[in-house]
């Protein structure tokens, strides 16, 4: 059992009362994905649900709430609206993954793969598995050479490039 984990803090960010977590990216992320309703419409999504009653329907909303969800999916460009028409009736809007949306699933089969291991009593519902080799999935922290990285040895730093942009921007 891992007791008192962090991450490894580097220059500045090591001392935690030094700075605020300005412009972090997780709390953006969470502005458009942090519902309940919003991560349930992109696990539908990736499960092939594409029609508004479908995603109602599955994910177990109010109609107000799908079509809230849908909306701020689409307007951040998580999901894209195509129109189709059923014969004999009106043209409706499809909702189709973007390139975005798409680079979301590794997190949502982060939170799938937790769920799975402290939320169902050892025995998961749903299996996630290689289409190809039937072996099982997991989302794994791994470095730009593939090595496995835990979580004790992620280093975080400030970005150079994010510090320029940002004193250019306050430059009058």
């Amino acid at each position: 059992m891992i007791v008192g984990m962090s991450f490894v803090l580097e220059g500045t960010l090591s001392d935690l009362s030094s700075w605020k977590p300005e412009g972090c990216s997780i709390a953006k992320a969470m502005d458009i994905v942090g519902t309940r309703s919003a991560i349930l419409v992109l696990r539908e999504a990736y499960y092939g649900t594409t029609r508004f009653d479908g995603f109602a329907a599955r994910v177990g909303v109010t109609d107000a709430a799908a079509s809230s969800a849908l909306r701020k999916l689409t307007e951040a460009g998580l999901l894209e609206k195509r129109p189709y028409q059923e014969e004999g009736k009106r043209t409706r809007n499809e909702y189709i993954l973007t390139e975005m949306g798409r680079d979301l699933i590794p997190v949502v089969v982060g939170l799938w793969q937790w769920g799975d291991k402290y939320l169902q009593d050892g025995v998961p519902p749903l299996e996630r598995l290689e289409d190809s080799t039937g072996d099982p999935v997991r989302v794994e922290l791994r470095s730009a050479s593939g090595a496995e990285v835990a979580p004790e040895n992620l280093r975080v730093r400030v970005n150079d490039d994010w510090l320029d942009r940002k004193r250019r921007r306050k430059k009058p």
